[in-house]
């Protein structure tokens, strides 16, 4: 815990007032993540729905889950009763479910947009011109149980730091102008979260509003 402790304060010190650390717990077990919660960490992040869904009810009642990992439309009915902010939506498809099953919870769920920036293949994320289209879309605007968030991005696993930079700065550049032209007059979209253990520094001098670190926090799985 102590380990656990010193991690924790040496990020949290690092990171300006505006900028949220989530704690990526995927395969950590509920002893690790109600250690981080001891000492103050209210945000958990998760890639699979299904750890997600066993954790949630053992752990304590106001931590925030965070969707970060590819989501399929047929496991959202899993965590909307209490997601608090999904990441990786990279489909109008996807939004329509998310908002369905907020529709049937009586809740409106936080969502970031996932855009592709990294130079590896990918199968997920959105470009600019998809971004733009979905937007755009009138049945995007009708959706009533959503709340577009932010943009959220995954930069090139490279030791090329100007590339990795490059990246967040591009990221941010495509974020400044879709809350121009989409969100002007939406305080609540304010969320870029770029930046994992390896570059979130970088990330963070590039406009990051919100980190993902899991190794850095709890060591080498």
């Amino acid at each position: 815990m102590e380990i656990l402790n010193e991690h924790i304060l040496n990020i949290l010190h690092q990171l300006p007032a505006n900028v949220t650390l989530v704690a990526v717990t995927k395969t950590r077990p509920v002893e690790v993540l109600q250690q981080a919660y001891d000492l103050g960490l209210r945000d958990f992040g998760e890639n699979r729905v299904q750890e997600m869904i066993e954790k949630q009810p053992v752990l304590p009642a106001d931590i925030r889950w965070h969707q970060i990992g590819h989501l399929q439309t047929n496991k959202v009915k899993y965590i909307a009763p209490f997601v608090h902010l999904v990441h990786s939506v990279d489909s109008l498809r996807l939004l329509e479910e998310i908002n369905r099953q907020a529709l049937k919870n009586n809740r409106t769920i936080n969502c970031l947009l996932q855009i592709y920036i990294a130079t590896e293949e990918s199968k997920f994320g959105l470009d600019e011109s998809e971004l733009n289209g979905i937007l755009e879309n009138e049945l995007c605007k009708s959706l009533t149980n959503i709340r577009i968030c932010g943009l959220m991005g995954m930069a090139s696993f490279s030791d090329d730091l100007a590339l990795v930079r490059s990246e967040f700065a591009g990221l941010k550049q495509l974020f400044v102008r879709i809350k121009k032209k989409f969100f002007a007059d939406s305080p609540e979209f304010s969320i870029l979260s770029t930046g994992m253990s390896g570059d979130y520094l970088i990330a963070i001098e590039e406009g990051s509003t919100m980190v993902r670190i899991g190794t850095a926090l709890f060591g080498e799985r």
